[in-house]
């Protein structure tokens, strides 16, 4: 089986959303590289719609990281990209100036969001929060990583 027909598999195993199997594992490792890292974060998970999957806090995280995290993983699919970006784009004078006041608060542009994506596929998004935007970006990367070996992908 060549790589295409393996992600395409992929795909239709998973109807085009996480499932909350892989979402529950995606933030077991997750958690365990934050605590490596000295932090205690909310982890969110949503669907390809922008749907909660899953939400994870960890112990001693901060109150405002839950609703924050959730933020960032619906942002990540609304926008199809990592919140990092985001943050440039609603800048005053950027592309995407507003956007977060108009969202209703559901747009967020604080680093730590990513879509998780099989192939070119938008399948879910991830958010952390629980520390600086850098720090929450960071933990999403190996997030993202992950993710990507969980699906085959390298």
């Amino acid at each position: 089986m060549d790589e295409n027909s393996i992600t395409e598999n992929i795909v239709s195993r998973i109807k085009g959303s996480i499932s909350l199997a892989t979402a529950k594992k995606l933030m077991d490792r997750v958690e365990d590289y934050a605590r490596s890292q000295g932090m205690a974060c909310v982890i969110a998970i949503d669907d390809a719609h922008g749907n909660p999957v899953a939400v994870h806090v960890m112990e001693d995280a901060f109150l405002v990281s839950y609703e924050v995290a959730t933020q960032k993983a619906y942002t990540a699919v609304a926008v199809k990209m990592p919140t990092t970006e985001v943050h440039k784009l609603v800048q005053p004078g950027g592309t995407f100036y507003g956007l977060e006041a108009m969202s209703g608060g559901r747009i967020i542009g604080f680093g730590g969001g990513i879509p998780l994506k099989i192939g070119d596929t938008i399948v879910g998004g991830l958010g952390v929060s629980g520390g600086t935007g850098e720090q929450d970006a960071g933990i999403a990367e190996y997030g993202e990583k992950v993710f990507r070996e969980m699906t085959g992908q390298n």
